[in-house]
């Protein structure tokens, strides 16, 4: 079954589906006919001899410089090679999945005039699963993604490289074998294909989209160690939270008291007399629940993105203009992928904290130094490096937090003396999520130890259900051995099989 594409509904789950889970596209009839209407005024603008910016002049600086009618076409296709100039490591195959579907739908609007063998071309890389090869660095986020997005499309031009059984081979060679066409550019279409958002916007999909589940797995894991470390639900009570009714916060105390219901470690304790829990446990709600704010918030800017014309110049057929205008500004991007990273970030950075806990039998309520049975201590390091690893991670995305938005370097001789540094920002995003979810994993694995010291004190409902699947996978350590394989397994448990597992006891979470 396709995903239909319309320029107006793609949402953040139907570009995963395509990027990750290869899923088919088509165009609906609707768009179909937006393109051609589109299309018919470019031409029409050319014939007529109209002074339109990307359309009959250069680009940048080079924009008062008229291009005649019968060199439009070396326009654009020398638009495209020129600004493939991109640098570094490649983007990953479900990134450019990712963005070539954004373009796509942005294109779809009908006002940008590019011709629908243009996008015929673009769908072909979906699916018959062709992957441009697309260096992840040179974007300045303004005037769109230029270089990336000319990668992208040198590919359906039949020139540039794509990447094939792992190994960079010409293009040419690769649509050859596929059966499939290639395109020439004709006036405005090269512009219409790399002056826009879609890289930052396709990255920072996947990261928001990562982001929204790992927010539940880092509850998971919170309500796992506020068990073993003999915690209280006390401060996830709902009557706390409607007095301060910020809905991330609701949602992680709900989805707290549901994972430790009927748990027997917390039944043991409850009149201990301890006054109140540490930080890392008892404000998790209001922890968590201001990054669940935060990307939420960023994935309703990053759904509006992906249904948006962000090209330049704008074209309205039926109005009969051409305007230019700053929609390939990757400023709304930008802005709240850096949001996004002090989201995850902190997720992340408390999740370190509950594992140094967890470690430290001066504060871990009587659990073995570094979660390994106490005859074996000295002998055996146990959980210790772990928590270094832990600790390294939070700081590298310390770093990766650092705002890439505020920062502007002006470009083409100062024509475009203000840009946003969007994807840049939205890869570091994507960095930080994956940092993240190591940290979470190293939480479980040690959250799964402390309860067997527990033993034989069940978990909650929920976390009993998370105990249960990590130590299908992972034994418990009684010495010394080889951890590094044990929380790769704990990280590939997650987000699908560890929710799955837990949602099957106690319902989906908030």
């Amino acid at each position: 079954m396709s995903i239909i594409l319309s320029g107006e509904t793609l949402s953040i789950e139907e570009v995963v589906r395509i990027a990750r889970h290869r899923e088919r596209v088509q165009i609906t009839e609707t768009a179909r006919a937006n393109l051609q209407k589109s299309r018919d005024f470019v031409d029409k603008l050319v014939a007529d001899g109209k002074v339109v910016y990307g359309v009959s002049t250069g680009f940048g600086q080079f924009k008062n410089v008229v291009i005649s009618p019968d060199q439009t076409a070396t326009l654009q296709a020398n638009l495209i090679r020129s600004h493939a100039t991109g640098v570094g490591a490649p983007l990953s195959e479900e990134a450019v999945r990712a963005s070539v579907v954004v373009r796509i739908n942005s294109l779809l609007r009908g006002h940008s005039g590019v011709r629908q063998t243009v996008i015929d071309r673009l769908v072909d890389l979906l699916n018959h699963d062709v992957y441009p090869f697309v260096p992840s660095k040179g974007s300045v986020g303004s005037s769109g993604d230029l270089a990336p997005l000319s990668h992208i499309m040198l590919v359906i031009m039949g020139e540039g490289e794509v990447i094939d059984g792992g190994r960079r081979r010409p293009t040419a060679e690769v649509l050859r074998e596929k059966g499939l066409g290639s395109v020439a550019l004709m006036s405005k279409e090269g512009l219409a294909l790399n002056n826009g958002t879609s890289v930052q916007t396709g990255v920072g999909t996947l990261a928001v989209y990562d982001a929204m589940r790992l927010a539940k797995t880092f509850d998971v894991a919170y309500a796992m160690s506020l068990e073993t470390l003999m915690g209280t639900l006390a401060a996830s009570d709902p009557r706390v939270h409607a007095l301060r009714p910020h809905p991330g916060q609701i949602m992680v105390a709900s989805n707290a008291r549901r994972l430790c219901e009927g748990s027997q470690i917390m039944e043991s304790h409850k009149d201990c007399g301890r006054v109140q829990d540490a930080y890392s446990l008892r404000c998790a709600p209001q922890i968590h629940g201001a990054s669940r704010d935060t990307i939420s918030y960023v994935a309703s800017v990053v759904s509006r993105e992906l249904n948006s014309v962000t090209d330049n110049p704008l074209l309205f057929p039926d109005d009969g203009v051409a305007i230019s205008a700053g929609h390939f500004h990757g400023e709304p991007i930008a802005q709240v992928m850096d949001f996004l990273k002090i989201g995850v970030c902190e997720l992340a950075n408390v999740s370190e904290r509950r594992v140094a806990r967890l470690t430290d039998s001066a504060l871990s309520e009587g659990l073995p130094a570094f979660l390994i049975p106490k005859e074996q201590g000295g002998l055996s390091s146990g959980f210790m490096i772990p928590q270094y690893v832990a600790a390294a991670l939070v700081s590298e995305n310390k770093v990766l937090a650092h705002p890439a938005s505020v920062d502007s370097i002006p470009t083409s001789a100062n024509q475009e003396d203000h840009v946003s540094m969007g994807t840049i920002a939205a890869r570091q995003a994507a960095e930080i999520v994956g940092n993240a979810h190591q940290v979470a994993a190293i939480e479980l694995l040690c959250a799964a130890q402390a309860a067997d010291f527990r033993a034989p004190l069940r978990l909650g409902r929920g976390t009993d259900a998370a105990y249960r699947l990590i130590r299908s996978r992972v034994q418990f350590m009684a010495q010394d051995r080889i951890l590094y394989t044990d929380i790769e397994a704990v990280a590939a448990l997650f987000p699908n099989e560890l929710l799955s597992a837990v949602e099957g006891a106690v319902g989906v979470l908030d």
